[in-house]
This record gives structure tokens, C-alpha cells and sequence, in this order.
């Protein structure tokens, strides 16, 4: 079955104006010059230090950068952006006029009439506004930026519309983060959260707020944590909630749901097969497809 819910925790900002590629291409993680009205990308917001402050998706609409964030932190990031932007000429506004949607389920992408051999980030024209291959793994589905009474439209592709929360148990199953819930802002660094195997940053584009950290962690493999999803054996531990084996300290859980969760984990602990504990529950780490370790990645 095809599902789809409206993201109510997730926002909109508008980035108009002849200079506003520039303007966000030297503050984000990810290549701006990518996108377009067929393409889509992810990327985040960093302190000098390279510490997380936001993530969000960019995608283009008539000529117009939108920016899909949270809902909660949405006016945080807009003072953010507009401190830096100075006498850049872009304008930086709420956008209400669109909601932001999550489709995922097998036949999906071929609702939205994509093709299915589209890859992460690919856009289309939908329903009055765009959708777009999730650009942080293709098997998660998709997002949509649509107007008010998009569900007609939806219903009438064969989408069954369902819950926010429906679509957590989907994305925790393939191992994702979602925003200030899975990374702590101000704390976090974009390669221990998975950012470069989720297609967040671009080590390619130049210069960007924390980009010095971001290049140094990388090619020093100064990554010891990841993110991990978690299979759950009891009641979810809290958010923040201390991991541990044979009693050592080893990591912290971040958000869940339904039996599965996400754990910032030690390698060495995440990779050893062994079952962690947590808050009287019971971890079981999973690793990914996607996610390529850097002794894999060497290979």
C-alpha cells in the first residue's frame, strides 16, 4: 500500500532574489548550485565550531529556493539566515501557502509519475506545487510541497492518507534522523549523524559556516560515533537516555518508535553483536545498506 502524511511538524521558508544561491551556497553543507527545478538536495546549517544547528531539504518552485524545516525552529533559522545576509540581495519569508508531505510505499514514486529510475533528489511539477525523491535515500519515498487541499489530489493518485506518526516506524526502519530530534543542536557533527551517506553534504562545493571541521573529520577519521537504528526489546527509552554494555557507557538514544529507534552508539560497541541495554529495555543495533564505514569505504 501507498501512504502519505502531512508533516505538520515541518515548515516552509521562501529564498527569493537574483543573489540567494549565493547567499545560501556560503552557509549550508550542500552544493545549492544542484538545485533546480527537476533536482532537490539536503543539507544543514552549522556553528563556526561545525556543530549541527538546523537540517532541512531545498528544492525550487518558479524561481523561488524553498526550504523544508521544522515547524518548531522555523523563526530560529530565518533570524539565523538573516543575519548573515547583510546586503545580499534575497529575501528571506515564511512561505504558509504550501504543507509539506511524506509518501512512502511500494508504487509511490510511479503515483507521483515518476518513472522509478530516478534517483535520490530527482523533481516533478505535482499537483499545483513539487515533489521530490527524498534526496536523502530513494527508499524512503518521497516529499511533497503542496497546496491546501492536496488531499483530494492525493486520495484521487491512490495515496491512503494517514497520521504524521504513521511515517515514523517507516523512517526509523531504514535508519534516518529526523532534524533536533535525532541531533542535538549546537552538539552534534554532521558525519557521526551519517550526513555524507545521506547525501547532505558536498566536499566538492568550497567554503560554508563549519565546513573546516566538517573536511578535518573526515579525512583524519576522527569518526568514532554513529547514528544507528536500534531494534527495541521493552519500553523506548527516553530521548537522551544513557546505552550501555557490561555496564561501560557506549552511547545515547535519540528518538523511537514501534519497537525501533535511533541510538548515537561507539563503533566498536554498535559493531560487536552484542546486546545493549537502556533505561531496562534491550538494543539490538542494525547496520544499514547504506551506511558505509570507514574501513568499507577504504576498501
Amino acid at each position: 500500500m501507498t501512504h502519505v502524511a502531512r508533516l505538520a511538524s515541518r515548515a516552509l521558508l521562501a529564498i527569493s532574489g537574483e543573489e540567494a544561491r549565493p547567499f545560501l551556497q556560503g552557509l549550508v553543507s550542500n552544493d545549492v548550485g544542484k538545485v533546480g527545478e527537476s533536482r532537490a538536495i539536503y543539507g544543514a546549517l552549522l556553528t563556526a565550531q561545525g556543530k549541527y544547528l538546523h537540517d532541512f531539504f531545498l528544492a525550487e518552485r518558479a524561481g523561488v529556493l524553498l526550504l523544508d524545516c521544522e515547524q518548531a525552529r522555523r523563526d530560529d533559522l530565518k533570524r539565523r539566515l538573516t543575519i548573515y545576509k547583510l546586503r545580499a540581495k534575497a529575501a528571506i519569508a515564511a512561505e504558509d501557502g504550501l504543507c509539506v508531505w511524506a509518501l512512502w510505499g511500494e508504487g509511490a514514486l510511479a503515483r507521483l509519475g515518476f518513472s522509478g529510475s530516478e534517483k535520490a533528489g530527482h523533481a516533478r511539477p505535482f499537483a499545483g506545487g513539487i515533489a521530490f525523491v527524498d534526496p536523502r535515500l530513494a527508499a524512503l519515498g518521497a516529499r511533497a510541497l503542496l497546496p491546501a487541499g492536496a488531499e483530494n489530489d492525493l486520495a484521487s493518485s491512490g495515496f491512503a492518507v494517514c497520521a504524521e506518526g504513521e511515517y515514523d516506524p517507516w523512517r526509523l526502519a531504514h535508519g534516518v534522523p529526523d532534524g533536533s530530534r535525532d541531533l542535538e543542536i549546537e552538539k552534534s557533527i554532521l558525519l557521526e549523524s551519517n550526513f555524507e551517506e545521506l547525501n547532505g553534504v558536498d566536499f566538492d562545493k568550497g567554503c560554508y559556516i563549519g565546513q573546516e571541521l566538517t573536511a578535518r573529520t573526515k579525512y583524519r577519521g576522527l569518526v568514532k560515533k554513529r547514528l544507528f537504528p536500534v531494534e527495541i526489546e521493552g519500553d523506548a527509552p527516553a530521548p537522551g537516555s544513557e546505552i550501555t554494555l557490561a555496564g561501560a557507557d557506549i552511547g545515547t538514544m535519540r528518538s523511537a518508535k514501534g519497537g525501533r529507534g535511533l541510538a548515537l552508539l561507539r563503533l566498536d560497541a554498535a559493531l560487536g553483536g552484542e546486546i545493549l541495554e537502556s533505561a531496562g529495555a534491550r538494543l539490538k543495533p542494525i547496520k544499514p545498506e547504506w551506511l558505509k564505514l570507514p574501513a568499507e569505504s577504504e576498501g
